[in-house]
């Protein structure tokens, strides 16, 4: 299937990205870019070789940011950056993609990534990129690629790196162009938390919660102020919400009531979990 791609000169830019003092000469994009005077973009960056501990508090971290108005923005790479795409999706936030090489598929770096590039652009959201599309990634493009991430951003999340980690070079783009740094606090035995720990030190705001980081994009976090995104729900989703909307039930009992495969309730439980519509206790699942 031909793709279909939109070449941006300067003109044409996200308004944050004219402020860089390297701005691309020309961008290439797949998909839909949002209204960029109508929401607020977080770039998530980590380790390729993230923790466990990574994986859920960049999960916990997201998720918590569904039904606001945030853009999740990062680079398609293994590790904290794929966890950063999926979680977005599952939580129904627009997230764009800015891998560092061209946008054809024949290219597309990682090659392990490209259905989920797919997936980002048919889920709403975008891949950017400034190279040309059929142009491969190579050790140059992805400093580059950092730059535009940090660029487009209100804010960059930090969530796992080591101290010689390429991930500080991110936040230290972030910095040189006035963006707000976030990091995750790690356990002081860990080398995956040597460099987010060093970015706390000299300033970097501390995100504990999802909290910490809509403050620091100007958001409220007031509960009665979200939207629980119930109307985002495919049907399934909403018919096991329906489930347990009077009465919490088991696993076994949801499966019963929708007569569907074990696997696909399961999935079904785990996306609306980390949507944080939905929370299990004591073996019976429970609206958030």
């Amino acid at each position: 299937m031909k793709k279909e791609w939109q070449r941006l000169g300067p003109e044409e830019f996200p308004p944050l990205l004219t402020e860089l003092p390297d701005t691309p000469k020309e961008l290439w994009v797949e998909g839909t870019l949002p209204n960029w005077g109508e929401v607020k973009v977080l770039a998530v960056v980590g380790s390729r070789k993230y923790s466990q501990y990574g994986k859920d508090v960049c999960e916990k971290l997201i998720s918590g940011l569904a039904g606001y108005p945030v853009i999740i923005v990062s680079g398609l790479a293994i590790g904290i950056d794929t966890i950063a795409h999926k979680t977005a999706l599952a939580a129904r936030l627009t997230t764009i993609a800015v891998p560092g090489s061209g946008l054809d598929r024949s290219v597309l770096h990682p090659r392990s990534n490209v259905r989920l590039a797919d997936e980002i652009v048919e889920s709403g959201g975008a891949l950017i990129s400034e190279q040309a599309p059929t142009a491969p990634a190579g050790l140059h493009t992805f400093p580059r690629r950092n730059r535009i991430m940090a660029g487009l951003a209100h804010a960059i999340l930090i969530v796992e790196a080591g101290a010689q980690s390429g991930t500080l070079i991110t936040a230290r783009l972030a910095l040189d162009y006035n963006r707000d740094v976030l990091a995750v606090p790690g356990s002081i035995f860990s080398t995956n938390t040597t460099g987010t720990h060093s970015l706390i030190r000299n300033g970097a705001a501390l995100a504990a919660e999802s909290a910490d980081i809509l403050s620091v994009l100007g958001l409220s976090s007031e509960q009665e102020t979200r939207p629980l995104p119930l109307t985002t729900l495919s049907p399934r989703e909403r018919a096991l919400v329906e489930c347990i909307a009077l009465n919490p039930l088991s696993r076994d009992e949801i499966i019963h009531e929708l007569a569907l495969p074990v696997s696909e309730v399961n999935t079904l439980i785990a996306t609306l979990e980390i949507q944080g519509i939905i929370v299990e206790r004591g073996g019976e699942l429970h609206l958030s």
